[in-house]
């Protein structure tokens, strides 16, 4: 059985959940390599929205490129879920700034 991971990131301000079986230290400083994105075949009598855009945006795509500091988690999963994306409510990218200027 191949190993499957679920990446969580943040994307211009919104958080992506996917699904890829590949996952490791791009040979680009300070990314790490995603590849060989997994979609739930068996959606494709409901639609999902959320998943459908992400099979649109990564449609053609073999591997990204995501910033180290963006990644939020990466887990090793048994079974495929849903790949979507959320709106990033109360998350701060890293990293941020310590000192905020006064006015």
């Amino acid at each position: 059985m191949s190993q499957l991971y679920r990446v969580n990131f943040i994307c211009n301000g919104k958080t992506y959940e996917l699904y890829a079986k590949h996952v490791n230290q791009a040979s680009l400083f300070g990314f790490i390599e995603v590849g060989d994105f997994v979609f739930d075949a068996r959606a494709q009598l409901v639609v999902d929205p959320s998943e459908e855009k992400l099979k649109t945006e990564f449609s053609g795509v073999n591997r990204t490129m995501v910033p180290m500091h963006n990644i939020l988690r990466i887990d090793e999963v048994d079974k495929l879920g849903k790949s979507k994306i959320h709106e990033a409510s109360n998350i701060t990218p890293f990293p941020s700034a310590i000192y905020t200027p006064k006015p």
